[in-house]
């Protein structure tokens, strides 16, 4: 069975578009959106699995964890039409083939599909999502800024994105935060969150958890915030929303369930949370749906 759901797209100004999307159901979500000939796609998936489906079907590509696709077709449209697995995390990003020529005019020689001679080619190609390019993306998908300054914001984690995306030399700048120079540090991490989420109605204390990764708990603090943009329990704290939200959504559960199985001890903590986070009671969700 396939859920369908729409994108939570954010228009930068009329060259630049950000979509996201995260599926946290027990089925697969289905996603759909209108594009336009004269913009560039990135995919990147950060995690789960998303398939992307095009011309009505007849070929598709398959995005796992921490990959991304570049795809542009100066023919034809390629509205996006995909499902995302449970539990993926997914972001698009539009960028009309004008504005992006003027952003990277000087290195043409760089970014084969800028060339003169390739202009009016298609072109698509996959690779890795790196640590560097994870955290921005993170960045973008957690954003709580107020709407006067979201825009400038967003646009310069996108020119930040891009020139990462098109780094010549992929020495990316790891000064500033040096534990993602160790990939082996961020595989820990990403273990640190499959362990609170496995056992979020009972996670390990920071300590522990620490300990049970094989990191140091200032890395492990530090570097959780860099890519997750969240604290530990405050990426708990949102998992945990959005599960008791989703849930209540189907009607099948009543408060009380809901909040037992994302760890509450008591309803009123829970309500508590909710209030906190979504500005009404769980109960007053309910009677809005």
């Amino acid at each position: 069975m396939c859920i369908r759901d729409r994108l939570n797209t954010l228009k930068i100004d009329n060259d630049i578009i950000i979509n996201t999307c995260s599926n946290f159901e027990n089925e697969q979500k289905k996603i759909l959106l209108n594009t336009d000939i004269n913009f560039i796609q990135f995919h990147f998936c950060l995690s789960g699995k998303v398939t992307l489906n095009y011309n009505d079907g007849s070929y598709n590509f398959q995005l796992n964890e921490n990959n991304s696709i570049i795809l542009f077709n100066p023919s034809i449209n390629l509205p996006i039409d995909g499902e995302l697995d449970k539990n993926s995390k997914y972001l698009s990003l539009l960028i009309t083939i004008k504005k992006f020529h003027g952003l990277f005019s000087e290195l043409t020689d760089n970014i084969s599909f800028l060339s003169n001679e390739n202009v009016n080619k298609k072109y698509y190609k996959e690779s890795s999502i790196s640590p560097q390019i994870s955290t921005v993306l993170n960045q973008i998908l957690n954003e709580k800024l107020s709407d006067n300054v979201k825009n400038l914001y967003l646009k310069g984690k996108v020119f930040e994105l891009l020139g990462m995306y098109f780094n010549e030399s992929n020495d990316l700048d790891i000064e500033q935060c040096p534990f993602l120079a160790d990939e082996k540090n961020v595989v820990k991490i990403k273990m640190a969150k499959e362990i609170i989420i496995k056992r979020m109605s009972d996670p390990p204390s920071l300590k522990e958890l620490s300990a049970e990764v094989d990191i140091s708990l200032k890395n492990l603090k530090e570097g959780f915030k860099e890519i997750y943009g969240y604290t530990v329990y405050g990426f708990l704290l949102e998992y945990k929303m959005n599960i008791a939200s989703k849930m209540l959504s189907t009607k099948n559960y009543n408060v009380n369930e809901v909040a037992d199985h994302i760890g509450y001890s008591t309803s009123s903590h829970f309500i508590n949370a909710f209030k906190n986070r979504f500005g009404t009671t769980p109960k007053k969700y309910l009677k809005s749906i």
